[in-house]
């Protein structure tokens, strides 16, 4: 990522294109996101039981110039008003990453616009700032600790300032997200398995199994969720497989990922001393998730953000943000077309943005 003279301010196209979902936003400063597009491959994978790369590549083809249409319009603009083009670089899936990178470097070429790489995590890190704080809350502002978790990742970082990113601690193995898809698939959820479990979880009883906590019985703020989804795995296939015994293992499988996550969150807290903290990511739209957190943010005198729902899961609104962000500090991308499938969040450069000129104008 290069330093150039500070664009003027406009328009930025946003591209997410990273693994299933192909999206695109448009996002202005001042006014906020003007308009954002979304299309999931859930059911072209199901019949898989996972993501398959050269599919989800060729899908990304079939469907992102479509999209990219459609929110222009919505936005009502051309697209020679653009002021920018934002795109997700990595990390990712490569031939996923590099359909969306060539349209975006394409696109920027032939209007003569600066194209910006966004890292896919700090996409995620940024999405709250989409939405209005909620009542009594401050707006979102550095510093601040962030909780990242998804079906790829599942990591704690502390935020000085938007462009400085320190890990705190991340995933050893399997990320919450990956573990929740995981064990839902070996009960024989259908598919996309996360959702799925959280769903029967909710008549289940929290008092019937209780797994183990992973990590939490010594210090540090990394994560480890394989040796929870073998416990799960051995009292599924010891259980008389009823419903209700599926709803109950469910029910404390999430129960002790969402403990193990907000336990993390407060030592990260009180190491840092920061009193916010962020939670994006997939299964940042986790119900019980959300609220323990809330809670213990109400309790402890910390304040929680959460993006809403649709901006959990990957998504071009907060790639769109993102960018602008980074074009107002004047960071734009070279000519090539380049993505980085793995990418240390803590290797991106800082930002002196001064008054980024955010709005928060949602479309519904």
């Amino acid at each position: 990522m290069t330093d150039s003279k500070t664009p003027a301010p406009g328009p930025v196209l946003g591209i997410e294109s990273s693994c299933d979902e192909t999206g695109v936003a448009v996002y202005e400063p001042g006014r906020g996101l003007l308009a954002h597009a979304l299309y999931s491959q859930i059911a072209l994978h199901a019949e898989y039981g996972g993501v398959v790369p050269e599919l989800a590549s060729r899908d990304h083809v079939r469907k992102l110039l479509p999209l990219l249409r459609q929110t222009l319009a919505d936005a009502e603009l051309k697209v020679s008003d653009l002021a920018a083009v934002a795109y997700t670089a990595g990390p990712g899936l490569i031939g996923a990453l590099l359909v969306g990178a060539s349209v975006a470097r394409s696109l920027a070429w032939a209007l003569e616009v600066p194209a910006i790489a966004i890292h896919h995590m700090e996409g995620h890190l940024l999405a709250p700032l989409l939405e209005e704080p909620a009542p009594g809350t401050e707006p979102l502002a550095p510093p601040f600790v962030a909780l990242l978790v998804s079906g790829g990742h599942s990591m704690l970082v502390a935020v000085d300032k938007i462009g400085s990113y320190a890990i705190l601690g991340d995933t050893l193995d399997d990320a919450a997200g990956e573990a929740f898809d995981k064990t839902a698939k070996l009960m024989g959820l259908p598919y996309p398995g996360g959702p799925a479990l959280a769903r029967i979880a909710e008549t289940g009883n929290p008092k019937a199994f209780r797994f183990s906590r992973p990590m939490t019985d010594r210090p540090g703020l990394d994560f480890s969720f394989s040796g929870l989804k073998t416990q799960v795995l051995l009292a599924w296939r010891d259980s008389d497989h009823a419903e209700s015994t599926k709803a109950n293992i469910a029910r404390g499988f999430e129960e002790a990922i969402v403990e193990t996550l907000a336990i993390k969150c407060r030592r990260a807290l009180a190491r840092t001393g920061y009193k916010r903290l962020v939670v994006s990511g997939g299964v940042g739209a986790n119900k019980r998730l959300r609220a323990q957190l809330a809670a213990a943010g109400q309790q402890e005198g910390f304040q929680t953000y959460f993006p809403r729902l649709a901006f959990c899961t990957d998504n071009g609104a907060m790639i769109a943000l993102a960018g602008s962000i980074r074009l107002a500090a004047g960071q734009t991308t070279g000519p090539e077309i380049r993505v980085l499938p793995r990418w240390d969040l803590q290797s991106l450069a800082g930002l002196e943005t001064g008054d980024s000129g955010l709005g928060r104008a949602v479309p519904a």
